[in-house]
């Protein structure tokens, strides 16, 4: 049997601290497993929900966007994956009984772990000016409420419409289109928070700001440089990936500051033999200080170009533009300044140069490690800088690498919620819809905050997601969040976004990824866009958890009607009643999906084009892959700080916590610590088990402060630490961004320690 939700917090003020981890999954992911499901979901519906994640049957995992191969195991999911499935199909439920007993101010208190596990929310809900807590509305009256605060806007550029990596393609394209018909592209996504700083590098550098390479380019390199990224937690299933690699001979370095069970060793839970013994991943592991990436990958590129034969000459000559800029700038790498900024060794970084030579195939995988930094972009062209001297993107088994974070996290990008779209985009949609869209840009994320704090945005529309506890600099972004007017959140269940309002708020329950979508035409399916450019269908299989409910598609047509009025002559009746007719306009407005209806109902789904990939064809300013020659930076940290990065417990995907323990990492009990050097330790006069409080420092002098976090002794890089976000949101500074993508630069955070 499921069990019922927590009725307090539980107490995190000791956690349990013990050596980490040196393998990831194995039986204990299982026994974890099947724990969290039957908490959540009782048996019965365990096994009904979870033999359906990632089939062609059935529905797309609500977690990551891994792809999957076309031949599936019956278990095709991970323990992270079953636990988001889990949360979603759950069988707790938020009534509006719980509202009544639960005030605003009561909710603020909460931590996100026990908002996150009470459940469904069964009705749309709704917080008056003057209130104290929320109350049920029909949905007529909420739409009503939206659109009486929308068309009181003075300029249409005064509403947001944010958007989470979970919303399906069918749902996105209406809701950019509208955001456009309104009359703005103010549409921040959770992309201007992860991989914007990839997409900026790539378009530049290769014309599409997207991987370039297959689940099987994998399965063919010869190496693969996983540089940023902790896939044991964040994306387990791509351990399958690189095991599958490895058998077939390839080598496989990794790139961080911190050591990740997944990529030391991986117990595949598959098979018998995977569980008892695993496999071996890591042939190097170069522990690299934060920010010091850029420098690393300048030296090798400045190695290569010196190593007689090591470059691809016939295609530089071909293909790239450039290459005697970076050829000048890499001269001048300096090893004993690169090893300043990357705490490595000079035999670490020559055995690296020695694994890039003598591969014929090398592909680099990357994520938020590489992508949150001020200099997150230049960085990621170094990498792309690296790929084009060996040409090694356009080929089999080689290519740019990624890895997304949210299930459609990419396909929302590419349906167009963007706050600068392409001319090209709005041509066509124009052209099918009679429409004129707005030709300014938009705000991102950052942009959004800053337009809410300064009072220039009234309106905060949110399509999923938990945009507080994602963004930057809690206390400004909260504060400017209840500045606006209205607060509208497209939810499954609670989280702190809900507790945190405007004048006024509404929760707009819908139907998840687990769940049956039927409309007036029949059963629907949406689709999804993986980390690799397939697009598939996903189609729930459980009954909804309250008749009160609305898909995402459904909730934006019905928006549409009630603020555009009859003026608008798009047929938001019919797209709710069948999403058919949705794809249809899709595949005549974004490339690449020319019938779309037909391809979407192949069992394995189709996949998009790349020309670069494809054809070795670049279509950037100079028609071909652009080398770049940025400055070479890293932090400097002054002296008694160290360099903090935010990121991820095992027991927590994006901002929704699963559970309180961080288990390859040894830490259990509790979400407040804080992982430093034991040297580091030793110098500051931190003791393991002691108690401080963390204090970023900015150039702004404002005082931003993380109280009553644990030390944990731990083996991170010399002059780094690490914490888990969102409780560490609050030291990240709101204008400390990546150059050129606006990236929130949380892998970069000056901070000192003060008595707790």
């Amino acid at each position: 049997m499921a069990t019922k939700p927590p009725t307090g917090d539980p107490v995190q003020d000791a956690p349990q601290v013990t050596p980490p981890k040196h393998a990831a999954a194995g039986l204990p992911a299982i026994g974890h497993t099947l724990r969290i499901a039957q908490q959540q979901m009782g048996l019965a519906r365990t096994a009904r929900t979870l033999l359906k994640v990632n089939q062609k049957d059935g529905f797309d995992c609500p977690g990551c966007a891994w792809p999957e191969g076309d031949k599936r195991h019956t278990a095709e999911f991970c323990e992270n994956g079953a636990k988001a499935v889990a949360e979603e199909a759950t069988l707790r439920r938020v009534t509006p009984e719980f509202f009544a007993a639960h005030p605003l101010a009561d909710l603020a208190t909460r931590s996100g772990y026990w908002l996150g596990q009470q459940g469904r929310i069964t009705q749309p809900m709704y917080l008056p000016e003057g209130g104290d807590r929320y109350e049920a509305v029909g949905w007529d009256r909420a739409f009503a409420i939206i659109a009486e605060e929308l068309t009181a806007l003075g300029s249409p550029d005064e509403a947001l419409f944010y958007t989470s990596g979970r919303t399906s393609n069918e749902a996105a394209f209406l809701f950019q289109l509208f955001a456009r018909e309104f009359g703005t592209n103010n549409l921040p996504d959770c992309s201007n928070m992860c991989h914007e700083s990839s997409g900026s590098a790539l378009t530049e550098t290769i014309g599409i700001g997207k991987g370039s390479v297959s689940l099987e380019d994998l399965h063919q390199a010869d190496l693969i440089i996983v540089a940023g990224q902790n896939p044991g937690t964040n994306h387990p299933r791509m351990l399958s990936a690189l095991e599958k690699a490895k058998t077939a001979g390839a080598k496989i370095i990794s790139v961080n500051p911190l050591p990740e069970a997944g990529l030391e060793r991986f117990k595949n839970p598959q098979t018998p033999l995977g569980m008892l013994k695993g496999t071996a991943l890591n042939d190097l592991f170069l522990q690299i200080r934060i920010g010091g990436d850029q420098a690393l990958f300048r030296l090798l590129n400045k190695l290569v170009i010196e190593t007689e034969g090591a470059t691809d000459e016939a295609f530089i000559r071909e293909h790239t533009h450039g290459y005697e800029d970076l050829a000048a700038a890499a001269k001048e790498a300096d090893w004993d300044e690169t090893l300043t900024a990357t705490g490595l060794t000079r035999p670490e970084i020559e055995r690296a140069l020695a694994m890039i030579l003598a591969s014929k195939r090398t592909i680099v995988c990357w994520a938020m490690g590489l992508t949150q930094h001020k200099h997150s972009v230049a960085t990621i062209r170094e990498v792309v800088n690296l790929l084009l001297l060996r040409g090694d993107i356009g080929r089999p088994g080689a290519g740019v690498c990624p890895v997304r974070g949210h299930s459609n996290v990419q396909g929302d990008r590419t349906m167009g919620i963007f706050e600068r779209p392409a001319p090209a985009f709005l041509d066509a949609l124009d052209k099918e819809f009679g429409i004129t869209s707005p030709r300014g840009h938009g705000y991102d994320v950052v942009r959004s905050i800053q337009a809410m704090r300064d009072g220039r945005a009234k309106v905060l529309f949110a399509m999923g997601g938990n945009f507080v506890g994602a963004t930057p600099d809690t206390d400004v972004t909260e504060a400017a969040i209840r500045r606006t007017a209205l607060t509208v959140h497209v939810s499954t269940k609670l989280n702190r976004s809900h507790a945190v309002t405007g004048r006024r708020a509404l929760i707009l329950p819908t139907l998840g990824r687990t769940d049956k979508d039927v409309q007036a035409t029949g059963r629907q399916f949406v689709t999804v866009e993986d980390s690799m450019g397939m697009v598939h269908a996903s189609r729930g299989n459980l009954a909804p958890a309250s008749p009160h409910l609305l898909s995402e598609p459904a909730i934006v047509a019905r928006m549409a009607r009630a603020v555009l009025g009859p003026a608008s002559t798009t047929p938001w009746e019919e797209f709710e009643r069948d999403y058919a007719t949705v794809r249809d306009r899709i595949s005549r407005v974004v490339p690449g999906f020319e019938d779309f209806n037909a391809r979407a109902a192949r069992p394995e789904g189709f996949r998009l084009p790349h020309a670069p990939r494809d054809e070795r064809r670049f279509p950037t300013r100079t028609g071909k892959a652009n080398f770049t020659a940025a400055p070479v930076e890293y932090p400097r940290v002054p002296q008694g700080r160290l360099l903090l990065q935010t990121l991820r417990s095992h027991d927590q995907y994006n901002t929704t916590i699963y559970g309180l323990d961080d288990r390859y990492r040894g830490i259990t009990g509790g979400r407040r610590v804080v992982m430093v050097n034991p040297a580091d330790a030793a110098e500051l006069g931190l003791a393991d088990g002691s108690y401080t409080d963390l204090v970023s420092e900015w150039k702004d002098g404002v005082e931003r402060r993380a109280p009553g976090f644990r030390v944990v002794h731990y083996p991170t890089a010399r002059g780094c630490a690490a914490a888990y976000y969102p409780e560490t949101n609050v030291l990240v500074p709101l204008d400390s961004t990546a150059d050129t993508s606006n990236t929130p630069a949380s892998k970069s955070v000056v901070v000192r320690f003060e008595p707790a």
